[in-house]
């Protein structure tokens, strides 16, 4: 599977995930992602490789020892990884293919924002909101 960065700068191949597809609410990874949860998998650092652009690569130590890593270009996070380890967690929403799974859990549901709501009262729509407009 490859993944990029929206601006394409950075590419990476996968050969693997390693986990099932989780979702995250607790308030770092919805921070570092800029969105109501997070979505990832592990992945052991042997089925992972930087493709293109890793010199592009910036990283923040949101807590000790482990690094988020993003494009220095775009800001499209990319990795997580705690410097011990031999495994990352990969953002799968950076992926350009399907990883053929779907997310098997959501954690850290006690810390989820009370403004994120799901279910029949939500309108769904398959492209822009009828009168969408810039």
């Amino acid at each position: 599977m490859r993944g990029s960065c929206l601006c394409g700068t950075i590419e990476y191949e996968v050969t693997r995930l390693d986990s099932p597809i989780r979702h995250c609410s607790c308030p770092t990874c919805r921070k570092a992602q800029g969105t109501a949860f997070s979505t990832s998998a592990r992945v052991e650092m042997v089925h992972f490789a930087w493709v293109r652009g890793s010199e592009w690569l910036k990283s923040f130590e949101s807590s000790p020892g482990k690094r988020r890593f993003f494009c220095g270009l775009c800001g499209s996070p990319l990795i997580a990884r705690h410097e011990d380890s031999n495994r990352l967690m990969l953002r799968v929403a950076s992926l350009d293919d399907d990883p053929g799974q779907v997310p098997q859990s959501h954690i850290w549901q006690s810390l989820r924002p009370p403004w994120l709501v799901d279910g029949p009262d939500l309108k769904i729509y398959p492209e822009w909101d009828p009168g969408h407009e810039e």
